[in-house]
């Protein structure tokens, strides 16, 4: 059987030109990036503003086992299976990160028959968003520590600063660093640290701008540090705003490709789901409602990470909620959630098991519920799963009026989703619910807001705060940052904040050990257990398996 690179480098691509054409975009419209990529211009993307919105679909999971469940290979296959029957689709994904291509997942532009391409270039440099990202963060970082050493006329104290380096890889080692040794003339010393590219604050500003002066301005908010005095100290306050918005005003741009069956797709920004807000750019989603009928995007992780910030965080700035939601679901992750080790997953037929994981599925149909939106299951198919275990994931979705449709858009592409698109389609035209937010951020505060998320979404019965959290929302609120959205922290594992607390916890807490706020992203992150904002690779990396023949041949990635 061949490999997703394999795959991918058979497939012959058109010129991207004459896939942008399918949706009326000219040479004009686009910046090319050689000849199967292209931004397409922000003065283009300003003149559709008028133009109708198509209809929205938000691909998610349940909680997934470590190698996840197939989200991205779904959010392109049905993309695919929508042009096959007939609809004018377009797709918009979040760009991989070089930290798990590299660590554990390896590739992350969908899979098999299902990618986006060209494939190699997604998952590796693409077009340079995730390089300009880390420039613009890390030059923000010497423009901070230039500051204190030139005279620090601000007044900032450098043990206050919470602006840290990045780089997009994971690497454990820089978690917690000292900068500046070494005497006078090498800059102040102090303690620093590197997050990873996608956990940065620029990652998720530029997925939530929807201009260059809107980019700018958000820019502007970001909060570094604090003086002496505890005054937050901003961008602005460093009036460097201009200059870092001048590093990223190609990468606003969204990036269009293509898939195997030519369908286009944007793929833009990209940041964690369990670190951030895990969605895909709003600019390219926006764009790509008003280009075509049906926009096909996704929500990383599980549907109580992704979904709800989608939800709560990504829809008002969008202005546009989704039509329907896909929840991706296996036979081998319910039968995790079943309590079978992720070691014996493939071990042979256990229907009790899935019976007894589809408590966590169950949940996640609950919660997007809670939205007012219709919700179809998608099972992605996996070689060893049984006829009896996929009737019994059908029978139960069926006992909670839920269609639950069988997908193997892996091994068929196109053709194995087209179910799934009919469902989907039948689903939006027979909705007649209106969407419910699960708060209105303006409403209430952080700690209610929390409160919502844990009972409502995650199952949870309270919330607890560490000492040091505690300060930081009587200082919130003092400093006007309380009626922001939450972003919550949280392993990707479980409902709840304990990886191992697999299916559906119940009567649990979740313990918010600290918070830090990304004014200029416009929500305040709530870190939760053990997650860090900085991974580290496996014993194992996927790297070890990748490499490059003397004719340029990438082999080994996925």
């Amino acid at each position: 059987m061949k490999t997703d690179i394999e795959i991918a480098q058979a497939n012959e691509m058109l010129p991207i030109k004459e896939v942008a054409a399918t949706l009326s975009l000219t040479e004009d419209d686009l910046k090319l990036y050689g000849k199967y990529k292209a931004k397409v211009d922000i003065k283009k993307i300003n003149s559709l503003n008028e133009e109708a919105d198509g209809k929205l679909i938000l691909v998610t999971a349940i909680n997934p086992t470590p190698a996840g469940e197939g989200k991205s290979t779904v959010t392109v296959g049905l993309g695919d299976a929508l042009t096959r029957i007939g609809k004018k689709a377009m797709i918009a994904m979040r760009e991989p990160s070089l930290g798990p291509t590299m660590g554990v997942k390896g590739g992350a532009a969908g899979g098999g028959y299902a990618q986006v391409q060209p494939m190699q270039d997604i998952n590796l440099h693409f077009t340079g968003d995730m390089h300009a990202i880390t420039a613009t963060n890390n030059t923000l970082s010497a423009l901070i520590d230039n500051h204190i050493q030139q005279g620090n006329a601000l007044n900032i104290d450098q043990r206050r600063i919470t602006w840290k380096r990045v780089l997009d890889i994971n690497d454990r080692a820089l978690r917690n660093i000292v900068i500046g040794l070494g005497g006078p003339i090498q800059g102040v010393p102090r303690q620093d640290g590197f997050d990873i590219t996608v956990a940065s604050e620029i990652m998720a500003i530029l997925c939530l701008s929807t201009s260059l002066t809107d980019l700018k301005n958000r820019i502007g908010n970001i909060v570094i540090g604090y003086t002496f005095d505890r005054v937050p100290v901003t961008v602005r306050d460093l009036k460097v705003e201009g200059a870092l918005t001048l590093l990223m005003k190609d990468a606003l741009e969204p990036n269009l490709v293509q898939t195997l069956y030519h369908t286009p797709a944007f793929v833009h920004g990209g940041p964690f789901a369990n670190i951030a807000h895990g969605c895909n750019s709003v600019l390219a989603t926006k764009t790509a409602l008003k280009l075509a009928d049906y926009v096909i995007t996704e929500a990383g992780f599980g549907a109580d990470l992704g979904a709800e910030k989608f939800m709560d965080i990504k829809v008002p700035q969008l202005g546009k909620s989704p039509d329907a939601v896909v929840i991706v679901a296996t036979v081998r992750s319910l039968k995790m959630h079943g309590g079978v080790l992720v070691k014996d997953l493939n071990s042979g037929e256990n229907v009790e098991a899935v019976k007894a994981g589809f408590a966590n599925l169950q949940k996640h149909i609950e919660n997007m519920q809670q939205y007012g939106v219709p919700v179809v299951v998608a099972l992605n198919e996996f070689t060893n799963d049984t006829a009896a275990e996929i009737a019994a994931v059908v029978s139960l979705c069926a006992a909670q009026e839920v269609e639950c449709v069988q997908t193997a858009v892996w091994a068929k592409g196109a053709e194995g989703g087209e179910a799934l698109a009919n469902a989907v389609v039948k689903a939006i035209d027979e909705n007649t619910k209106a969407f419910v937010p699960l708060y209105v951020a303006e409403d209430s505060s952080i700690e209610e807001k929390i409160e919502t998320i844990v009972t409502k979404i995650y199952g949870g019965a309270s919330v607890i705060y560490s000492k040091e959290a505690k300060n930081q929302l009587r200082q919130y609120k003092k400093n006007g940052w309380d009626r922001l959205p939450v972003c919550m922290a949280k392993t990707q594992y479980s409902l709840s904040d304990d990886q191992k607390a697999i299916g559906r916890p119940e009567n649990f807490d979740i313990t918010i050990r600290s918070f830090v706020p990304k004014i200029g992203a416009g929500f305040v992150v709530a870190l939760t257990g053990d997650i860090l904002t900085m991974p580290g690779l496996p014993k194992e990396p996927a790297a070890l398996r990748m490499d490059v023949t003397e004719d340029g041949v990438v082999t080994g990635l996925f």
